[in-house]
This record gives structure tokens, sequence and C-alpha cells, in this order.
């Protein structure tokens, strides 16, 4: 006992092996702990690394997705919109034809309200000409 107290003044300890060691087996064995837990540490910081890695391929993954769809439905509304566009200038063309055929149709009216006219005024005239024979 004597001897170890001299050995643990001069800073030397004996283990459980009864090997001579520098550091109190006290202070070795939670060197040892703490080097364990470093080491699973470490350990989950690489598989935390590898779960951010896998998180934020899936998430540039979802950003192509998304962009894609996003130019998809870009481009199925620029369509729809000029289909609309496509729709409003054949409206117009028809309502202008409409309107043209409208004026042809009131010429006719007239015209044939004119031919009506003279048709009477000759068959009068007629009439007149057969009674006065």
């Amino acid at each position: 006992a004597m001897a170890q107290a001299a050995l643990g003044a001069a800073g030397l300890h004996f283990d459980e092996l009864n090997k001579l060691r520098v550091l109190e087996p006290e202070a070795a064995q939670q060197t040892a702990q703490l080097r364990e837990e470093c080491r699973a540490f470490l350990d989950k910081i690489v598989e935390f690394q590898k779960i951010v890695g896998s998180l934020i391929e899936l998430v540039d993954q979802l950003a192509k997705v998304t962009e894609s769809e996003k130019m998809k439905a870009i481009g199925a509304r620029n369509l729809l919109t000029s289909m609309a566009k496509q729709r409003e200038a054949q409206e117009q063309q028809l309502q202008a034809l409409i309107a043209e055929k409208k004026m042809q149709l009131e010429r006719y009216r007239i015209e044939y309200e004119t031919l009506c006219k003279i048709e009477a005024d000759q068959n009068e005239f007629i009439d007149q000409f057969i009674f006065q024979k």
C-alpha cells in the first residue's frame, strides 16, 4: 500500500491487470468511455449526413418534377389563351358575315318590293289596255 501511495504520488498507477499506468484507472476508464461515446457520436453524425443527403436529393427531384409540371401548366394555359383568341376572331368573322348577309337580305327585300310594285303596275296597265279594246 505504501508502494502504491509512493507510485501514486509520482503519477503512476496499477490497473485491474496490475499493469503500470500513467493515468489513474478511473481517469483511464472515463477516457475510454469518452472515446466510445465520441465514436458513437461520429457514427450518428455520418448517419445524419446520409439522411440529410438523401433528403436533399429527394427535394431536388421534387423541385425538378414541380418545375416540369409548372412548364406543362404554362404551356396548357398558353394553348387555351390562343384557342380563346382564335375563337374570338372566328366569332368576329362570323358576326361580320351575318351583318353582310343581313344587308344583302335587306337589298333583296327592297328589290322584291320594287319588282312587286312594277308587276302590279304592269298588270294594271295590261288590264286597262285589254278593257280599252
